[in-house]
């Protein structure tokens, strides 16, 4: 039978109504069209463009409020806490995390090295230039919190010397510094000014507050320094922001640091900072912490909300 007669296949032309679309052939079995296919293709890389923004904001919310509450990192500025801690005055120097889950039940101790808010009565160590409109406010705000800013000028890293009710005092006959008449051993101390100089005290530390003192004593304006202030020169236990735990850049320097038990000279250690096991996989982990956590939120976060999407979005007929 000739195939050009009138009615024939010859004469179907494709997307007519009641003919098929060659690109919408269906199978048997029900098949998604080709046509249709490409078109939920096209949605699906649509939504996911439109919600990374909101993934990305996810992320970083709650990256943030781990920095907030549990680590966060901060930039030692001046050398007062030389040779655990490397800084310098107008530069950055080392920079660490803090952690602040150890203080949540309990208090610094002796020996802790802590991250604080100094008192208004305290000189800044450092001069840091604040901006002057409220664009440049906010990020500067922002990049502290997260870590890539200099630290405010009332920030201060320092060690624990003496809790509430010590009393603290300098010096023995060896220029060591005394807590309740024994003296300390502070394998960590940079000090290069004679006994004679080194001198302050007794002090007896008041309720909910801390004798801090830095590593290298000749180059700290720590608690020494104020000592006739009201509050004899301590500091609040309410303003310590967290412990410093660990050195995370410069990369040849990454690594723990250690708490010392300073009042018991028996178990004092003479090292401060400890390798981490490892290298930098140990102390690396710690400090993508907040953004592995951040990640790990937004990531569920997006998959509920597309299966919201498709369940409200109706079918096509």
């Amino acid at each position: 039978m000739s195939s050009d007669r009138p009615g024939g296949p010859a004469d179907v032309v494709p997307g007519q109504p009641g003919e098929p679309d060659p690109d919408e052939t269906s199978t048997a079995g029900g098949a998604v069209p080709a046509t249709g296919r490409r078109r939920d293709r096209a949605a699906g890389k649509g939504s996911l463009l439109r919600e990374l923004p909101i993934l990305l904001l996810i992320a970083f919310v709650l990256a943030l409020v781990v920095k907030t509450f549990f680590v966060q990192a901060f930039f030692i500025p001046s050398g007062s806490m030389e040779q655990t801690l490397h800084g310098c005055t107008g530069c950055t120097g080392d920079r660490v995390l803090v952690n602040k889950v150890p203080y949540w039940f309990g208090e610094p101790e002796p020996g802790d090295i802590v991250v604080f808010r100094g008192p208004d009565t305290w000189t800044p160590e450092i001069a840091v230039d604040e901006p002057d409109n409220w664009v440049s406010g906010a990020l500067l705000w922002l990049g502290r919190a997260i870590g890539v800013a200099p630290p405010r000028e009332d920030d201060f890293v320092k060690r624990v010397i003496a809790t509430e009710g010590q009393t603290v005092a300098c010096c023995d006959t060896e220029g060591r510094v005394t807590v309740d008449g024994e003296p300390l051993e502070e394998p960590y101390i940079f000090e290069d000014s004679p006994i004679e100089r080194r001198a302050f005290g007794p002090v007896t530390v008041p309720d909910g507050r801390l004798w801090v003192m830095g590593d290298h004593r000749a180059a700290s304006a720590d608690s020494r320094e104020h000592v006739t202030d009201e509050y004899a020169g301590t500091i609040g236990v309410d303003d310590v922001i967290g412990k410093a735990a660990v050195i995370v850049w410069p990369l040849d320097r990454f690594g723990f640091l250690d708490s010392p038990d300073i009042q018991n000279t028996e178990a004092a250690g003479p090292v401060p900072v400890l390798p981490a096991e490892g290298g930098v996989s140990a102390a690396g982990a710690v400090a993508v912490l907040p953004y592995a956590v951040g990640l790990a939120g937004a990531v569920p976060v997006g998959a509920w909300r597309r299966r919201r999407r498709s369940r409200t979005i109706p079918a096509e007929a």
